[in-house]
């Protein structure tokens, strides 16, 4: 909403007042103002209201419940100490973003409502299984079946909106190989909805299963929000993505300011979620953040650059899939637990350790991912 703000210098103009205090308004009509502004404001949203926020859930028993010794067995050990710890923190991450959001990005921008949506919309799931959880005081929440209709509908969503605005329509079918120096681009087809709902319900699934550590998941999204920051910062600009040979989306550019929300409501939540945590931020934080990560990256038509930035996502959701394939097929098991990082924990290393490993990890993966842009 302060965006409209730099329309002071026009008005202070238009009746005949020249003053450098109306000019110093004209950095509100500037992106990379706006998203930085977005990303403390979300920052300090979440500093500032954490502590309220988690005597709150304390105060509802929103703890979080811990897997019986029999189905965890030596993991049990691990995190018992953990039983009780206030759940459903992603209430305050999701709120920091979307009020930083509306506060600082241009408000007739589409993509700004549809990829705040998505957020909202898969943490509307994410509470409903935390709150199914806690109420039952069980691991087992929302069935499997219902999250992935819901997640259906918002990839529907998605298809029938790049389909059917005149704007982004062109570039809607297209998939675009990120590695190529050349522009090479594929088209989708009838199969848009199904790659967008793969996109969506992979990211936010991958974060999900990413969320088993203190300020694991937190920290890595941290990373891919800042490397999409840039990203959508490109595709927005006609002249940077021409000479980069990235895809220019028009409405894209805008998505900077949500990026460093996400960022800096990240960074925030990482105060109160960092090893020993006082708060978990729950599917509620969870579903929407990924799905939020996968929004942007549809937006922005890097859906592919996805699987390099957001590395330590796909390499946790793949060995989860590879250990489930290999104990149905041959009955063994791959590795000592799923997802990686509990294999990691189970060899010995402190949680605190393979925290900080991944986090390096991340960093890395979204260097690599940003480095990609060299190669076009």
């Amino acid at each position: 909403m302060l965006y409209y703000l730099f329309q002071l210098d026009d008005w202070a103009r238009a009746r005949g007042i020249d003053s450098d205090f109306f000019k110093a308004f004209n950095v509100f009509y500037y992106i990379t103002f706006r998203a930085i502004c977005a990303g403390i404001t979300a920052f300090l949203i979440s500093i500032v209201f954490g502590n309220w926020v988690i005597r709150k859930l304390i105060a509802m028993k929103f703890g979080q419940p811990v897997r019986s010794k029999e189905e965890v067995h030596k993991l049990f050990e691990l995190h018992g100490a953990k039983m009780g710890t206030p759940t459903m923190g992603g209430i305050l991450l999701v709120g920091a973003v979307v009020f930083s959001s509306l506060l600082w990005a241009r408000p007739e921008n589409p993509f700004v409502w549809l990829v705040l949506f998505s957020t909202v919309f898969l943490g509307g799931i994410g509470f409903y299984d935390d709150w199914l959880k806690v109420t039952r005081k069980s691991s087992v929440g929302i069935s499997s079946r219902l999250k992935f209709a819901l997640q259906c509908v918002l990839a529907g969503i998605f298809t029938v909106y790049f389909l059917t605005n005149p704007k982004v329509s062109g570039i809607a079918q297209q998939l675009f190989i990120p590695f190529s120096k050349e522009p090479l681009v594929f088209s989708l087809g009838w199969g848009t909805f199904v790659f967008y709902l793969l996109v969506i319900v992979g990211t936010s699934n991958a974060v999900n299963l990413t969320d088993g550590l203190d300020g694991l998941a937190t920290g890595c999204t941290a990373t891919v929000a800042a490397a999409y920051a840039v990203l959508v910062y490109l595709a927005g600009n006609i002249t940077a993505a021409t000479y980069l040979k990235v895809p220019f989306v028009v409405y894209s550019g805008e998505l900077t300011v949500l990026c460093c929300a996400l960022l800096g409501a990240c960074l925030g939540f990482l105060w109160w979620n960092a090893y020993p945590a006082r708060v978990f931020m729950g599917d509620t934080g969870s579903l929407a953040i990924g799905g939020m990560l996968g929004a942007v990256a549809i937006c922005c038509k890097q859906e592919l650059l996805l699987v390099i930035v957001g590395g330590v996502f796909v390499i946790e959701a793949m060995s989860v899939i590879l250990q489930v394939a290999s104990f149905k097929l041959t009955g063994k098991r791959i590795i000592k637990m799923s997802p990686l990082h509990h294999h990691f924990e189970l060899s010995g290393w402190k949680e605190n350790t393979v925290i900080v490993r991944f986090w390096i990890m991340s960093v890395l993966f979204a260097l690599l991912g940003l480095a990609t842009l060299k190669l076009r």
